[in-house]
């Protein structure tokens, strides 16, 4: 099989994933796709040391996360920032363990509340979306999302905590709208 041939299979293996990264983290599908295809260009430069690579996976999204990171810091001027929000607290229970849930019965049930978490996720304003997806599906710390964005860690935190309160308000509406 030719590298091309290889590539093209390697490239449709991994792209679901690199999207989804991308897309969650600046939350515009065609600025995504840039990412995404940007992200295969500099894997055709590597591909001899990412071909049959274990670790390839994790390499592209680290590449797709970096890329998204950049993007939105050169958009950085055009993001909302809190104290321009109007936010009351809700301490309501349930949100976080349906965020992060993993035993859903239902997978059908399952797959309707991602279409619907990735929905709400788009909608977020950039600061609010990007130290969620950070967090809560990457797994990073709120050390290490402060230090990758330049801001403090409180503001991280403040940001994860209006972002949830957003997302929850728009999950229960849409709960409640079937």
């Amino acid at each position: 099989m030719t590298d091309v041939l290889r590539f093209e299979a390697f490239l449709r293996a991994h792209q679901d994933m690199v999207f989804a990264t991308a897309v969650r983290l600046v939350g515009r599908a065609a600025d995504a796709e840039d990412i995404a295809q940007t992200t295969f260009l500099k894997a055709w430069e590597r591909f001899d040391e990412l071909d049959h690579n274990p670790a390839a996976s994790g390499w592209l999204k680290t590449v797709a996360t970096n890329l998204s990171l950049n993007h939105l810091s050169r958009y950085r001027s055009r993001w909302r920032f809190f104290s321009e929000l109007a936010g009351a607290e809700d301490d309501q229970p349930g949100f976080e363990t349906r965020l992060a849930a993993e035993d859903v019965p239902d997978p059908l049930e399952r797959s309707d509340e991602l279409v619907q978490l990735e929905r709400a996720l788009r909608a977020l304003p950039a600061h609010q979306r990007v130290p969620i997806v950070l967090f809560h599906f990457d797994r990073w710390t709120y050390d290490q999302i402060a230090a990758r964005l330049a801001v403090s860690v409180g503001k991280i935190k403040t940001d994860i905590h209006r972002g949830r309160l957003a997302l929850r308000s728009v999950l229960q509406h849409d709960d409640g709208s079937r």
